[in-house]
């Protein structure tokens, strides 16, 4: 670094990168004593990575920490910027360090960009030792990076910064500026949630309020955030966040907690996710895990998805709302889902078996003689408007694939069930 670099002025988040493990924040669980990256550091030896957290928790710090805890060289290259030229260079610095006797650390940011054959690149310099790969990447790495590399390297789970961490880093930042930020309580607390568990966003955040407000009146919360932006939340729509937070809204559904599956709806409406897609799912949900139990619950989905396409954002958000609702109180089943998946297995594996003749139909002599339509009873005719007749195919014994639950309208379901299975025994016993 040159003199005039030396003296140039530099980020907050710069200035307070941490310059040893210990002051990395709220990551403990992967580099404590007894966690797998103190563990590496402590016994000089470490292995090629996947670092995977969300933006703000640390990646790009604890990979330049761990390149001096051992000693390697530090070389970075960001996926976005860097080409296969760019990679054939740094291999070819990191075999000169190699001759030399000493070893290379390679960091690459966003590694889940470079390409399938990008990536393959990567094997042969992380088998042989050229380089310690450590990659880093918001993205689930099992979507994202090949089977081949994921095999050659151990993915390290980052956290995202809680509140405890957060507070921490606005500790250290107030002591680098040499005076407390001009806050409110209410405020200082809001500008650790606005941060959304990202650490440079609020030392940032910080910097902006030194500089613009260094004195006068304490800003309270609404002064603040006309000061500064709120986070964007994290939420990719094609991505792992997609995934999680619909999943979290099915299931919280699926377990009747209201309040959870509002909260979760919400989230991914502040995500910025599309209303329709959403509106697909509650749909999916009334015929998963309600079905007959609440046969309204279909028709409740519908009507709330034609009322967001007739009203639009926001207010027909409030109908989607009222679906959340109604799906999240009514009682759960997932009968008919079962007995649909157990009987396409069945079908599958029975193949062309043919319907019993009796409840086949003879339009044509030929098929008369051949016994279609033979003793076919008409169960209108029948005493209980029920003949009892067998209706799966001759070589197939009778299967129960439909096993309704003792809730909602399916406990009248059940009733009737038993009821019919009742009569069909008596139908056999009078006819054996």
């Amino acid at each position: 670094m040159s003199l005039f670099e030396a003296n140039a002025p530099r980020p907050l988040a710069d200035r307070l990168r941490p310059r040893s493990l210990g002051e990395v924040v709220g990551q403990a669980h992967v580099l404590g004593p007894e966690a797998p990256l103190g563990m590496m550091v402590a016994a000089g030896k470490l292995t090629s990575l996947i670092l995977w957290g969300p933006p703000g928790c640390g990646k790009t710090t604890i990979a330049r920490l761990l390149a001096d805890k051992t000693d390697l060289a530090f070389e970075a290259l960001s996926a976005v910027f860097s080409g296969v030229a760019d990679l054939r260079k740094a291999f070819e610095r990191a075999r000169s360090r190699r001759e030399a006797g000493q070893g290379t650390l390679l960091f690459i940011d966003e590694i889940h960009r470079f390409n399938r054959a990008q990536q393959d690149g990567f094997l042969p310099y992380v088998e042989d030792g050229t380089v310690v790969l450590v990659g880093a990447t918001t993205e689930n790495p099992s979507f994202e990076l090949n089977a081949a590399l994921l095999s050659r390297c151990r993915v390290v789970v980052l956290n995202r910064l809680d509140a405890a961490a957060l507070d921490s880093l606005v500790v250290r930042a107030e002591a680098e500026l040499g005076k407390p930020l001009n806050l409110t309580p209410e405020a200082r607390e809001s500008l650790v949630a606005m941060a959304d568990g990202d650490g440079r966003f609020l030392l940032n955040m910080v910097e902006t309020i030194a500089d613009l407000h260094p004195g006068g009146a304490p800003l309270d919360l609404a002064a603040l955030t006309q000061l500064v932006q709120r986070r964007a939340p994290v939420y990719d729509k094609n991505k792992e966040g997609h995934y999680n937070l619909i999943s979290a809204l099915h299931k919280s559904l699926r377990g009747s907690d209201v309040d959870a599956a509002l909260y979760w709806f919400c989230r991914m409406l502040d995500g910025g996710e599309d209303p329709a897609y959403i509106a697909r799912r509650l749909l999916r949900f009334a015929v998963e895990d309600i079905g007959l139990a609440d046969p309204n619950a279909v028709h409740q989905a519908e009507a709330g998805w034609d009322a967001y396409d007739r009203l639009g954002s926001p207010e027909g958000e409030l109908a989607l709302a009222q679906v959340v609702l109604y799906l999240a109180t009514a009682p759960k089943s997932n009968a008919g889902y079962a007995a649909y998946k157990a009987a396409a297995k069945t079908a599958k594996q029975t193949g062309s078996l043919m319907p019993p003749k009796h409840i086949l139909n003879a339009p044509t002599k030929m098929m008369k003689e051949l016994g279609y339509g033979a003793g076919y009873a008409y169960d209108h005719d029948a005493e209980d408007g029920f003949s009892g007749q067998d209706y799966f195919p001759e070589e197939m014994t009778r299967r129960e694939f439909y096993q309704p639950v003792e809730r909602g309208f399916e406990r009248e379901i059940r009733k009737r069930l038993d009821y019919w299975a009742k009569l069909r025994a008596k139908r056999r016993d009078d006819a054996g």
